[in-house]
């Protein structure tokens, strides 16, 4: 009889300690019928991170026009009429950095909001929704910048660019995301937030840009970033080029891959005289894996 109470007893012991984990692991800014209410959606094309701006100061008290928030952030636009070179340096930068969306929620709230950005590349050595979940519990606002090109549904077309999203909460192994409001896996956003900087191009956006007077030539070298020529972007091209002069059906490449001016992790807000706010100046970068 008294192995049968240890066994009894050990199961409860697991099964609170269990308990415990998964409380560790919930945080929620708001309930998604608040979140359904509250969040701003697309302001604009590629203002993707000016809207979680909005999102971000109206979580932490502070009201801006979606306007405002755009102009603080400076949205970058892509140059669809450019010849090829320009229009692939405008995708590469198109939308904002990290740092824009810090620079432009401190503007916009002037000055009474602070951002911190933690790299999600190279892995971390961290539980994405324990760690964001501790945050959460503490009144930080998190906006992921992930590349939507990572982890795509079997049978989905691959998306066209990267994405912020505020994250509203998290449970065990999901998180919470408005702008599209949205419950991801765990692991999903984890891939999508541990990325290169790097930006994949459909071909039909390539090769619709080749125009004859298109100069190819020297294209990578007068680039400032030496990632265009590590790429060998100019190859890539070519390589469509030949494909499509091709007579006979030959596999084709899809896409090309540029350099991206983003990078992808978690940037945590909160007001900046605060305790959170001086907890998070002097938190440690995440531990590679």
């Amino acid at each position: 009889m008294a192995a049968v109470c240890e066994e009894v007893h050990g199961g409860n012991e697991e099964e609170e300690e269990e308990n415990q984990a998964g409380a560790a692991d919930e945080a929620m800014l708001w309930s998604i019928q608040e979140a359904l209410e509250r969040q701003t959606l697309q302001i604009g094309a590629s203002a993707c991170g000016a809207t979680a701006v909005v999102d971000v100061l109206k979580a932490l008290g502070v009201d801006v026009t979606p306007e405002e928030a755009d102009r603080c952030v400076q949205t970058r636009l892509r140059r669809n009429e450019s010849p090829l070179p320009d229009y692939q340096l405008s995708r590469s930068e198109a939308g904002a950095t990290h740092s824009q969306l810090i620079q432009g929620a401190e503007e916009a709230s002037k000055g009474r909001v602070m951002g911190r950005f933690f790299h999600f590349h190279p892995r971390r050595r961290a539980k994405l929704v324990t760690w964001l979940a501790r945050w959460i519990r503490g009144g930080a606002v998190p906006v992921a910048t992930m590349n939507m090109q990572l982890a795509v549904p079997k049978g989905e077309e691959v998306p066209d660019a990267w994405h912020h999203q505020l994250i509203f909460g998290v449970t065990t192994n999901a998180v919470f995301m408005t702008n599209p409001l949205d419950v991801v896996s765990e692991d999903e956003v984890h891939q999508r937030l541990c990325s290169e900087s790097v930006l994949l191009i459909r071909r039909e956006d390539v090769l619709q840009r080749l125009t004859p007077d298109c100069c190819l030539s020297g294209f990578s070298e007068n680039q400032s970033d030496p990632r265009w020529k590590a790429l060998d972007v100019e190859g890539q091209v070519r390589q469509m080029v030949l494909e499509e002069e091709q007579e006979q059906e030959v596999p084709k490449l899809t896409h090309i891959t540029i350099p991206a001016a983003y990078s992808s992790g978690i940037t945590l807000f909160t007001l900046r005289h605060s305790e959170l706010g001086q907890e998070l100046l002097k938190a440690p970068e995440l531990p590679l894996l």
